[in-house]
């Protein structure tokens, strides 16, 4: 066969892997669920911002170029003066740059919310993508904890906000500085106790997962095994360092841990007098109680914010109190197995960011809400897609002329102009049924249908679809739809769009009674 009579290669439509394509009722829950935390927190003072998609890489922190190519954990490219370029991986470090570029125009403190896609050049996996979005909100230029109060405050208010009740949310508060004494106080302190100090938090980081018990072998010398035979290299810490570390959080006595129910400031006077015991800083315990006072003060209780002093976010990042939204209701995972659903947002003071850029401390708090992994948990208590999205009404064309595609047109944008819905058919107009097919698929509420004998007559006919298939079942043959008529009626053109408004009205009361509302 020669080259010409080769058939030339289609192309392979492929999703690129670790990313995903979003549907229309996953855009309408989205929108949703994002206005109502705007609204929480432009009640709160804060206002948007938006910053560009990509970066110079070595704005980015803690992915500076180390190579060639810069894009381990990110994705990057070179613009045309060779500068290396990287899709952001985090809104903060944006915001880090936008402060510092225009530090002496901007009022502080600087508060704004940003919400957009954040992208990772990482392995995707089940429930992991490359590519998903975050709703942050931060203050910058605040350095006292009244920030931070106030941002627990903002999460707690934002989940209610969205439907989810108290009892079935936390938002667990530490502070960076306790974790540091802490760790002093077990002789990790020095710059040749970097990875030991890591492993150490990554170990206390697990303990909602394997308990005390579990966390207490990974501090240890000897590690974990886990069911399956896999193990986890220990911390390192001997049996004397482990029980001085787990006195310190006042893990030590039973019924003590992250779930106690001893009084938030009682645990927070233990932790301060264990932390002058043992002769370390016990700033971070201060903070955590000015927090406890003003949070308490406000009247948010323990139910709703509480002082975890097991709490660990961003190993190097933080650098004074971190806070966490947990939702606390059970869920089935992918084993069947019921869970406790866990975070969907966090964050805290990170001082050093903006100042990596002034040469000049600024202060910096914020926190951010994992869009995805939130909505998620709102589908699973039904408290998302509520605010239906109705599909249009559907204007049929009977003629193809262009004086009956104007009226048919006419129709249509006279609904529009009424704030309805509408839209009409624009496919091979030749074969009617597939245009009430096509409604039918759509969802639509209602057809719009005149033929030559209603244009002659002045008048259209109005097909209730939803009334329609209630009574009649599902009827595809047109001979049988056309002798049926049922849910239909015919009235003069000037009043079409008003027994439109009357029908769908009825409808919305007809599903709101069927949901017992």
């Amino acid at each position: 066969m020669s080259d010409k009579q080769k058939k030339p290669q289609k192309l392979k439509a492929r999703l690129p892997r670790g990313f995903v394509d979003r549907t229309a009722a996953d855009i309408h829950a989205t929108n949703e669920m994002v206005a109502k935390i705007r609204e929480v927190y432009e009640r709160y003072g804060f206002d948007p911002i938006e910053t560009p998609l990509f970066e110079y890489t070595d704005a980015l922190g803690k992915f500076l170029p180390d190579s060639d190519r810069p894009n381990e954990g990110v994705f990057s490219l070179q613009d045309d003066d060779e500068q290396w370029m990287s899709a952001r991986y985090d809104l903060t470090a944006p915001l880090a740059r936008h402060v510092a570029e225009n530090f002496n125009e901007i009022q502080l403190p600087y508060r704004t919310y940003r919400a957009g896609y954040v992208f990772r050049n990482e392995k995707p996996g089940p429930g992991r993508f490359r590519q998903f979005m975050q709703f942050d909100a931060d203050t910058v230029g605040a350095p006292g904890v009244n920030a931070d109060a106030e941002m627990c405050m903002m999460m707690a208010d934002t989940l209610e906000a969205l439907g989810i009740k108290r009892g079935d949310y936390v938002i667990r508060v530490n502070n960076r500085k306790v974790l540091d004494s802490v760790l002093a106080a077990v002789g990790l302190s020095g710059e040749d106790k970097v990875g030991q100090r890591l492993s150490v938090l990554r170990a206390l980081d697990k303990l909602d997962k394997f308990g005390i018990p579990g966390v207490v072998q990974l501090l240890s010398v000897k590690g974990r095994t886990d069911e399956s035979g896999d193990h986890t290299k220990g911390a390192g810490l001997d049996d004397a360092q482990i029980m001085r570390l787990l006195n310190t959080l006042g893990w030590g006595a039973e019924g003590s841990g992250p779930n106690s129910t001893v009084d938030d400031r009682l645990t927070i006077m233990n932790l301060h007098d264990r932390l002058v015991e043992y002769e370390v800083p016990t700033e971070g315990a201060t903070e955590l109680l000015h927090i406890h006072d003003l949070v308490r003060a406000a009247g948010y209780d323990a139910t709703r914010i509480k002082i975890d002093p097991s709490v660990v976010r961003g190993l190097e990042y933080y650098t004074g109190p971190v806070y966490e939204a947990e939702l606390t209701f059970d869920v089935t995972n992918e084993k069947g197995e019921k869970v406790v659903f866990g975070s969907v947002g966090g964050g805290g003071r990170y001082d050093g960011l903006v100042s990596r850029f002034m040469g000049q401390p600024v202060p910096a708090t914020g926190f951010s809400i994992g869009v995805s992994r939130l909505m998620t948990a709102l589908k699973n208590l039904g408290k998302l897609g509520q605010d239906e999205i109705l599909a249009p009404v559907l204007v049929t064309v009977m003629d193809g002329d262009v004086e009956a595609m104007g009226r048919y047109q006419r129709f249509t944008q006279g609904l529009r102009n009424e704030g309805i819905r509408a839209e009409m058919y624009q496919g091979n107009w030749k074969k009617f049924g597939n245009q009430l097919k096509y409604a039918d698929r759509r969802g639509s509420p209602i057809a719009i249908i005149q033929g030559g004998d209603e244009r002659e007559q002045g008048v259209v006919q109005i097909k209730d679809l939803i009334e329609g298939k209630r009574l009649s079942g599902e009827i595809t043959d047109n001979t049988e739809w056309r002798e049926a008529r049922v849910a239909q009626v015919v009235v003069p053109e000037a009043e079409l769009v008003a027994k439109v408004k009357e029908i769908l009205e009825q409808q919305a009361e007809d599903r709101h009674r069927a949901k017992g509302d």
